[in-house]
């Protein structure tokens, strides 16, 4: 016997606006770094603090609190939860309050635009018109807000691929895209044989090197500076990274991509493709096909199934191994192909 529908599931949908809000709110409103290392404060405190009514104050913690993104306590002191302490706080190793506040600056705001964008087959968040892509280095969104947001999703996804390949078959790797150098430093402290070459465009190398030196790995992670579709990808590696690239991208740009990786490997070298796959059947998973309806706004791609990747892939000479699963922010797997040998 099956049980009654019911229009729950469809208030959990339309209620997401106002969680997401109030995490928006509490991070610019820096919450959460105020509490953080185990400082509490009172509804009062809170509200003098930032010069609010307490009416509007208690409001916003309660829903944070309701949301488990604070706790209370019987005296009546607001704290963060581990969640919180661990990942919004600033500067802490995965910070995920970059990508909160791009979300809420920079995608929020094109959802209102989504219709347009559904009839015009054109993104919202930039102008096709004016600039050549999302990735300009004179949009005030991108140097603002969208490297940051970007190293949030990658630096915890970086550490899941790490862990999910294990034993680590790379010794010389190709991060084609990999800007920020998010993955690359999380595979490089998870693997110390390995070595990695970072390809991406010229203004992003200049933001990624101080995180590089951050990290301490200049001896470990260099970088190139170039432009996948224009200029050859390096070649002296075994295996190729392809990180939550693909999915700003149409068909056949993709299929470039692909090519030009493929001529960058020697035989038997591995291309690895992270990222968020929607089913074969296209019926899920829910948050890989959300993403993918994102880049309706975002860029002219999708994301794809690991049966397209397949077909393209072996357009190109390789032979793809399967999608190893893993839990990541930005992907939820990596397809791995194997470039075969001429004879084959």
């Amino acid at each position: 016997m099956t049980s009654a529908a019911t229009p729950l599931p469809l208030m959990r949908l339309t209620s997401g606006v106002y969680a997401f809000k109030a995490l928006a709110l509490a991070t610019e409103l820096g919450v959460f770094a105020e509490l953080s290392g185990g400082r509490g404060l009172t509804l009062d405190d809170f509200a003098e603090r930032h010069r609010i009514e307490r009416r509007p104050a208690e409001l916003l913690l309660t829903a944070c609190t309701a949301l488990g993104l604070l706790r209370l306590d019987e005296k009546g002191v607001y704290s963060n939860t581990p969640m919180s302490e661990k990942y919004l706080v600033p500067g802490k190793p995965y910070y995920f309050g970059g990508w909160v506040t791009l979300v809420d600056r920079h995608e929020y705001p094109a959802y209102l635009e989504l219709a347009g964008s559904l009839r015009g087959d054109h993104p919202a968040t930039w102008d096709p018109e004016r600039q050549e892509s999302l990735f300009a280095p004179d949009d005030p969104v991108m140097t603002e807000h969208f490297w940051e947001g970007m190293h949030a999703l990658s630096g915890y996804t970086g550490r899941m691929l790490a862990k999910a390949l294990d034993p680590w078959p790379v010794r010389r790797l190709l991060d084609v895209g990999g800007g920020g150098a998010a993955f690359a430093v999380e595979l490089c402290r998870g693997h110390p044989q390995l070595r990695t070459t970072i390809f991406d465009l010229p203004f992003v190398c200049e933001l990624t090197e101080p995180r590089i030196i951050e990290a301490g790995l200049e001896d470990r992670i260099s970088l190139v500076a170039g432009d996948f579709f224009t200029d050859p990808l390096p070649g002296g590696h075994d295996a190729v990274l392809l990180s939550n690239i693909l999915h700003d991208w149409g068909e056949s740009d993709v299929r470039k991509i692909l090519h030009a990786c493929a001529g960058a490997l020697p035989p038997g070298g591995l291309l690895l493709i992270c990222e968020s796959f929607v089913d074969d059947d296209k019926q899920g998973p829910p948050l890989a096909a959300l993403m993918s309806l994102n880049m309706l706004i975002e860029t002219w791609g999708r994301n794809y199934t690991a049966a397209e990747y397949s077909a393209w892939l072996r357009a190109e000479g390789l032979e793809p191994e399967g999608v190893l699963p893993f839990e990541g922010l930005g992907a939820n797997g990596v397809l791995i192909a194997r470039k075969t040998s001429p004879e084959e």
